[in-house]
């Protein structure tokens, strides 16, 4: 990796807390390298997305994970716009509501779904390693729960992407509502805070594990933590 070129078929993994940056900063990496991109987020935000559409209770595991076996999911990888399709409809941006927000833990929590899941996500992986690929076998920066320990444990680079717990939530108050005031910073705590909650019953992504590097973007700007994954990957600023 320090040879100023990112390997063939490399796979950059990016694990993070909600609110630490990591889709934007995987997103602006991949494109830096020409490299697909894998949201693994928006995976469970589709399953959520299907199983409401099936009128079925989210608290009924078996259920839930019966029809996110048979979801018909196509998660595309250009990281300058990666739709999300289910079926026949395009899901890209209704699965960002905050209504789906507020209950996709529900779904991501259940063990059967999270292993369905990362079953798509290691085939999604494997494929953007191959010419076929959008990157045409480059490789693919991947980022989400569980992404460095357990979806891609052997990846090239690690990386668990964290920042301050009001870094985080100003960062989620103005991508979600365009404003990080005082009354835009109390709406998005719950959703943040809870979403973090929920998910580190199955997930472990507040402390970096045995060969993983952690990056604190607290008091880093965008394209400040853009480079310092970059380093890591391979390149110099701007290549």
């Amino acid at each position: 990796m320090g040879n100023g070129k990112t390997p063939v078929s490399a796979v950059v993994a990016i694990d993070g807390p909600s609110g630490s940056g990591k889709s934007t900063v995987a997103r602006k990496v991949a494109e830096r390298f020409g490299l697909g991109y894998l949201d693994t987020g928006a995976m469970y935000r589709a399953a959520t997305w299907w199983v409401m559409q099936k009128n079925i209770t989210l608290t009924d595991r078996d259920a839930v994970s019966a029809a996110v076996r048979k979801m018909p999911l196509t998660v595309q990888t250009d990281p300058r716009r990666q739709n999300v399709i289910c079926g026949d409809t395009d899901i890209t941006d209704v699965i960002r509501t905050s209504g789906l927000s507020k209950v996709v833990s529900q779904v991501a929590t259940n063990p059967d779904v999270r292993k369905e899941l990362i079953r798509r996500q290691r085939e999604i992986i494997a494929r953007e390693c191959e010419p076929g690929g959008f990157s045409g076998g480059k490789g693919i920066v991947a980022e989400g729960r569980d992404i460095t320990t357990v979806v891609a444990p052997d990846a090239d680079v690690r990386i668990l992407l964290t920042a301050s717990r009001e870094a985080r939530l100003a960062r989620r108050a103005r991508e979600v509502r365009g404003s990080d005031s005082a009354q835009a910073l109390a709406a998005t705590r719950d959703e943040v805070l809870r979403r973090d909650r929920d998910d580190s019953a199955v997930s472990e992504f507040m402390t970096a594990q045995e060969g993983v590097t952690e990056i604190d973007s607290s008091n880093l700007t965008l394209e400040q933590t853009v480079d310092a994954v970059a380093a890591l990957v391979g390149g110099p600023r701007g290549e």
